[in-house]
């Protein structure tokens, strides 16, 4: 009988988990609060709380693999503090008992020396707001008895990544061959990850025991300006270049002081205003992946898009 994966949440990354477990002929469990997720006839939907102990032990029951890919209720330190550890520590607990390995999207909000390229081997021991939330939950995981895997993304893009700032901030404008507006630089190189690649890498450590218990990055392509990936986007539309013009930190930090919702974007300027790069070379080796060359992932990002209209 095919291994049964049980997946917490239907965003971007769960649901592309989802369908490549299915897709590779594995039994798929996916549990959020509506019961929604991709509908293959081998993929269970499920209406579940992850803070609901008795139940999540239910569910999680004979699975070889569990990957956690819920965010919190809103993009604030606060929620994330209030929401994220008790639901990784329910969902840890749970998996402990059904013997299955914890898969765990991360981002690069950890790392405490940002102005250098980051690698699996940088310090991650940032402080305050969403970067110290981030930190606390990575030290869990590390104190947990029972196995994880931590796969570190940059910022995503591709199919399904909606609220992102290569999502409906970037490709919805260039389809309509509006101006486009980044935040802090145009010029800064990136590290944008493919959420697919993600997917695959996650999937590879669950499957890999001598990678448990570390934190990897998925595999992840050359930085990238936002200007240049904006171009990719409309190339792969063949469509025009759009202009694109960066909104200083100074007035997002301003906007801040009357919008918390702004507040909480521009806390993550630096990582815009200055290069921000992640080295995924040790992972591709470890994994045996390398990232979705950009032309492809752009014109798969682009397609979905359109269908989307």
């Amino acid at each position: 009988m095919p291994e049964l994966h049980v997946i917490t949440g239907a965003g971007p990354v769960g649901w592309t988990v989802s369908e490549q477990l299915a897709e590779q002929g594995h039994r798929v469990r996916v549990l959020t609060r509506s019961g929604s997720g991709p509908e293959h006839p081998l993929i269970e939907r499920v209406a579940a709380d992850a803070r609901n102990s008795a139940r999540m032990g239910r569910l999680l029951s004979g699975a070889s693999a569990v990957y956690h890919c819920i965010h919190g209720s809103a993009y604030r330190a606060s929620a994330w503090q209030a929401e994220l550890p008790e639901a990784e520590q329910m969902v840890l607990r749970a998996a402990g008992k059904a013997g299955a390995v914890v898969v765990f999207p991360e981002s690069l909000y950890s790392y405490s020396d940002p102005d250098k390229v980051m690698t699996e081997d940088s310090p991650r021991t940032a402080r305050g707001g969403k970067r110290g939330v981030r930190t606390l939950l990575l030290h869990a995981r590390e104190e947990s008895e029972t196995d994880t895997v931590s796969v570190v993304a940059g910022d995503f893009f591709g199919p399904r990544v909606r609220t992102s700032h290569a999502g409906e901030r970037m490709v919805p404008a260039i389809l309509r061959g509006s101006k486009l507006s980044v935040i802090g630089s145009t010029q800064q190189p990136h590290s944008f990850t493919y959420v697919p690649d993600l997917a695959a890498a996650m999937i590879r450590a669950a499957r890999t025991p001598e990678l448990w218990n570390k934190v990897w990055h998925a595999p992840t392509g050359p930085a990238i300006t936002q200007h240049g990936l904006s171009g990719a986007f409309a190339e792969a539309a063949g469509v025009s270049t759009p202009s694109v013009r960066a909104i200083p930190g100074w007035a997002l930090r301003a906007t801040g002081l009357f919008s918390t919702d702004v507040r909480e974007l521009a806390e993550m300027l630096y990582q815009f205003e200055k290069p921000f790069i992640m080295d995924s070379a040790a992972s591709e080796s470890a994994l045996g992946l390398r990232p979705t060359p950009l032309p492809e992932a752009a014109a798969a990002t682009v397609g979905w898009w359109r269908a989307q209209a």
